[in-house]
């Protein structure tokens, strides 16, 4: 079943996917940050962001699975 919050969850674990696989938007040296060529500091500042977006998703999902637990009457499914 497809609903927004699972919508939301696949961006948030797409997202950095998307960013590292498109390689021409950041395969450059400038602007550097203290010294470090872009090329290599946006792939860093990427690992911070992957790991936000992975516990947004994760919260996400854990309040997605109690809402229908809670609206089947605790039945899995």
């Amino acid at each position: 079943m497809v609903t927004p919050v699972r919508v939301v969850i696949a961006l948030c674990l797409l997202a950095p996917f998307v960013a590292m696989l498109w390689v021409g938007s950041y395969a450059k040296v400038d602007p550097a940050f203290i010294g470090i060529p872009f090329f290599y500091w946006y792939q860093m500042l990427w690992v911070l962001v992957s790991t936000a977006l992975t516990m947004v998703a994760y919260q996400l999902w854990q309040r997605d699975q109690r809402a229908r637990k809670t609206r089947t009457g605790g039945a899995a499914q």
